[in-house]
């Protein structure tokens, strides 16, 4: 192996590289030294490893030119969005490649193009979540997601290409046949495939310097009713409460098509996605200490009203508490500066952070954050937090207008008979906290680890897809197992039965260990997993998984090693 590696880096001189990478985006956009490069070269939650460099390109045809450079010069490409993924899946992972690593951060190419009156987007590869949100509000139209992802930043073009999303019942995971990328083909040459469905040009250059001025007509837009800018049958699959299988989850092959699902395994210029109409709602907060209670609620809001819910959210009490703890600077962050500076915090909190570990202080700025919030105010309304108080499970629901009246004859129906729960209808503002609040909740158990490093050895974390009929979805773990764990964080998606879980380690104990574990305990559920954050370097990619990376990435040229897969260019096999 090292021999082999040896072997690669002599064909090329890493400096000759970098000066060309330079030449092409300007020398400040080509980042080299460790201090630079680190909010780029480790993952938000896991993974980590070294690069030759991170390229940030300013144009379309500016990175295809450093695609060019890279693949002529053997590198191996990381693409990285928002690099907000939880599974290390846009990061590099080790010292072990038998090539250059080159990460292309795509965060300057922002573009958004709206077509067909708002009901369609194009969006180039750093645009983000919270920004087609906010203009696609002139439109009264929304993305595929508003909620979870756009909180934290996260990148159009990221959620596509990992299948991700969900929170919204109506929708599912991100999806879209229509899409422009670069590949290298088997015979290790480069190829742009223009499946965008607009009519651009022929060569690269022409391509994707018309799409990105958009130097286009409507004419141009080409609609092929075989081609799908979204997920046009999840709607239907999630109501199929009876179902054995899960409504949905990463390797499903049903729903992989080139740049769909393909985790970096090409190099995406543009997708193209529907929209959707926006909907006036109302938000329910329920409150029950019997999981049948919120099984049967389920079954029901999934099959009998005049529309299927718009999104239900499970919290479970434990994921309550610290995220109430632990999460509260984020709650608060988002509530007082938007959803839209919350990358510019954590980038300027990375920043620090690398500093400090120069000199081995490392937590600092957890410890101060918590203190300040720890002195603040509930930020949580006071009939949330009653129930908190009251039941172990809550459920965060939201309906459409013409459903609110058959939801709440049902709730009151069925509590009169079942007193182990109840509900309440929220105001506006308690209905926004508590959905903020559930995902406030989901970077809480990292800041926990952070403020109590005597304590906790790391965290394990496992986003999981439950079948559709699985009543049994409140998790029981052996005694052998709970004993090794501080905290459990259950919560999730509940009407897809996609679940997010957190579990706090005590000090000693393998993540590792333990993470199999667990996949053991799913395996004998019949569990699928990862349901939305994709395998990155952290799950094994099943067959049908693996199969598609090999079949988009012949070479093995992208974003190597994700899902256990091979380092080794073709594919080859690490000698023993």
């Amino acid at each position: 192996m090292d021999d082999q590696k040896e072997t690669i880096m002599q064909t090329f001189s890493p400096q000759v590289v970098i000066e060309r990478l330079q030449n092409i985006v300007g020398g400040s956009h080509v980042l080299t030294d460790d201090q630079s490069t680190r909010q780029y070269r480790q993952g938000r939650r896991f993974g980590e490893g070294k690069v030759l460099a991170v390229v940030v390109p300013g144009t379309l045809l500016e990175q295809w030119q450093v695609l060019q450079a890279a693949i002529e010069a053997d590198c191996i490409v990381i693409m990285q969005a928002a690099n907000t993924g939880l599974t290390g899946g846009s990061t590099p992972y080790g010292d072990d490649y038998d090539r250059p690593v080159l990460v292309m951060s795509t965060r300057r190419l922002k573009g958004i193009q709206v077509i067909h009156d708002g009901k369609q987007v194009i969006c180039l590869p750093g645009a983000t979540l919270d920004n087609l949100e906010q203009i696609l509000k002139g439109y009264d139209r929304e993305p595929h997601s508003v909620i979870g992802s756009s909180c934290i930043g996260a990148s159009v073009l990221g959620g596509v290409c990992n299948n991700s999303g969900g929170a919204l019942v109506r929708r599912g995971p991100a999806y879209t046949e229509l899409a422009l990328y670069a590949q290298v083909n088997a015979a290790g040459q480069l190829e742009l495939v223009n499946h965008l469905g607009v009519n651009l040009g022929s060569t690269p250059e022409e391509i994707l310097t018309r799409l990105e001025k958009q130097k286009y007509q409507a004419v141009d837009i080409l609609d092929d009713n075989e081609k799908q800018a979204s997920d046009h049958r999840y709607a239907h699959d999630v109501t199929q409460v009876d179902e054995d299988t899960p409504a949905r989850f990463n390797a499903d092959p049903s729903r992989l098509f080139e740049a769909s699902g393909s985790a970096g395994k090409v190099c995406v210029f543009a997708v193209r996605l529907d929209t959707y109409e926006k909907v006036e709602s109302n938000v329910f907060y329920i409150g029950t200490n019997d999981a049948d209670d919120l099984t049967a609620i389920r079954r029901y809001l999934l099959t009998s009203l005049p529309s299927l819910p718009i999104a239900g959210e499970y919290i479970h009490r434990g994921a309550y508490l610290i995220g109430e703890k632990y999460g509260k600077d984020t709650f608060l962050f988002i509530e007082k500066f938007g959803t839209a500076n919350v990358p510019k915090a954590f980038a300027m909190k990375d920043k620090v952070d690398g500093f400090l570990e120069r000199f081995k202080i490392k937590g600092l700025t957890d410890h101060i954050l918590q203190a300040i919030t720890f002195f603040l105010p509930s930020h949580l309304p006071k009939r949330m937090t009653e129930y908190r108080d009251r039941y172990e499970h809550h459920l965060v629901l939201r309906v459409e207008n013409n459903s609110k009246a058959q939801t709440e004859q049902f709730l009151k129906e069925y509590f009169a008979v079942h007193p182990s729960g109840h509900y309440f209808v929220c105001s506006e503002e308690e209905g926004r906290k508590a959905f903020l609040h559930r995902f406030a909740i989901a970077g809480a158990a990292i800041r926990y680890r952070d403020t109590h490093r005597s304590e906790v050895e790391d965290i394990v974390a496992l986003d999981i897809a439950l079948r559709r009929n699985d009543r049994e979805w409140v998790e029981q773990l052996p005694a052998e197992m709970e004993k090794k764990i501080i905290h459990k964080l259950y919560y999730g998606h509940f009407f897809c039965h996609v679940f997010h879980q957190d579990y706090i380690l005590k000090k000693g104990h393998d993540p590792l260990e333990m993470e199999h574990q667990m996949w053991k305990l799913l395996d004998a559920r019949r569990a699928e997993y990862p349901a939305e954050h994709n395998v990155g370097h952290l799950y094994l990619a099943k067959p049908a998984l693996a199969n598609f990376y090999q079949k988009l990435d012949p070479t093995n040229s992208f974003n190597v090693g994700i899902g256990h897969t091979s380092k080794l260019k073709y594919w080859g096999k690490a000698k023993s």
